[in-house]
């Protein structure tokens, strides 16, 4: 569990260190520097990689995922203790 808590604390940590890396490098320098504009650019090319990325994965398992068994119907089985005579009462004889 201590270190679920530690991991959890580190990528908080990375988050807040990221808002505050991405937010110097958008505001610090203005909006009309390169910097900015590489940001920009650098931020938006990894998100779109970033969904293709998982679209290509999720079509590659798709593609190579074998497709299932079909279900077939289950057919009554006699258990094979019993003998055909014992499963089925028998008449009973008149004198």
């Amino acid at each position: 569990m201590a270190k679920d808590r530690a991991i959890g604390a580190a990528l908080v940590a990375g988050a807040v260190i990221g808002v505050l890396i991405y937010g110097f490098l958008m505001f610090y320098f203005g909006f009309d520097s390169r910097v900015a504009l590489y940001t920009l650019e650098i931020t938006a090319f990894v998100a779109v990689f970033a969904i293709l990325a998982i679209l290509g994965w999720i079509g590659y398992v798709m593609a190579t995922t074998p497709p299932p068994v079909p279900l077939e119907p289950e057919t009554p089985t006699t258990p094979t203790s019993e003998t055909p005579s014992a499963a089925q009462p028998t008449a009973e004889k008149k004198p």
